[in-house]
């Protein structure tokens, strides 16, 4: 079931990013502090997270708009929790988001990552859903470690 995020999802979210992603002290820090400010801002705030909660946490993402445009988002999380990969979970909520964008006009979401080898099966798993890689910052991370950016239209508009 691909629902909203609540208040009390935080702990389980947190351990689901932890268990899926190679995720440093800081960054985890940073993801319970975006949580917290969405929380505190959420009659505000334009950006959302999603689960796919199945007797507990599976799935998460969360997408927010780019500043100072018209209809474009970035994805800035997608996890799945390593016993359920390979199950199509990814793939299901990110086609919920795709689609919920798409119903509120939304024209573009974007979503980054690294060019490292390791992080080819996710480059491939975009690809496989039909984003397209728009560019390529070397050096961006970290020395040799590049951000590559994925870009798919949502709407006809894009």
């Amino acid at each position: 079931m691909i629902r909203s995020i609540a208040p009390d999802d935080t702990a389980a979210l947190i351990a689901l990013a932890k268990a899926a992603i190679p995720f440093e002290p800081n960054e985890i820090e940073e993801l319970s502090d975006l949580l917290t400010r969405h929380f505190d801002d959420a009659v505000n705030s334009h950006d959302f997270w999603l689960t796919d909660d199945d007797n507990g946490l599976v799935s998460v993402v969360y997408v927010a708009p780019e500043r100072m445009t018209q209809g474009t988002w970035n994805l800035y999380l997608i996890a799945v929790h390593p016993d359920r990969q390979q199950q199509g979970r990814g793939t299901a909520i990110l086609a919920h988001v795709e689609q919920m964008l798409a119903k509120r006009g939304e024209r573009l979401l974007l979503v980054e990552t690294a060019g490292t080898e390791d992080f080819e099966y996710v480059r491939a798993f975009y690809r496989h859903q039909g984003y397209v890689e728009e560019a390529r910052i070397r050096d961006f991370y970290a020395d040799s470690v590049d951000k590559i950016v994925f870009r798919k239209q949502l709407s006809a508009d894009g």
